[in-house]
């Protein structure tokens, strides 16, 4: 029995965890998620069509905001002026002043960031322009 006593002091309980399996499958994740991570597609918004607006008394001014980011002021669809970021205060300005309730309307080329869209619209309010719209495609 003192052998017995023996061997069983000398067996100590193993401590070290192997981790190689642990790697092995965060790997294998990894790699997952690296080759489905570009086939996601990011939400897609799908924004409203108008069916009917009412007619508006006075025709609106449309500031189309092409490709290159530069804005063409039209009025009846005739190009009138382009002006750049420093020119559109002034622009609203005027024509504020000459009407208050002219309503303008921003047809933006789907290419361009939203964001310049809404520094070209906070301009025109910031400038006062009451009325500020977004040309929508009808169905």
């Amino acid at each position: 029995m003192a052998g017995s006593s023996l061997r069983k002091n000398k067996r100590r309980a193993m401590s070290d965890i192997n981790v190689v399996p642990y790697i092995d499958v965060m790997l294998v994740l990894l790699v997952i998620f690296m080759v489905t991570a570009p086939m996601v597609n990011p939400g897609v918004v799908n924004l409203p069509t108008v069916g009917g607006a009412k007619v508006q008394s006075l025709p609106p001014v449309f500031l189309t905001i092409d490709a290159n980011e530069n804005v063409i002021v039209r009025k009846d669809g005739d190009p009138v002026q382009t002006l750049n970021k420093f020119e559109l205060g002034a622009f609203a300005r005027s024509q504020a002043e000459k009407s208050a309730d002219q309503p303008i309307v921003i047809a933006a080329d789907k290419t361009i960031k939203y964001e310049t869209v809404m520094d070209v619209m906070s301009k025109l309010k910031e400038n006062g322009i009451k009325r500020v719209g977004l040309a929508v495609k009808t169905q």
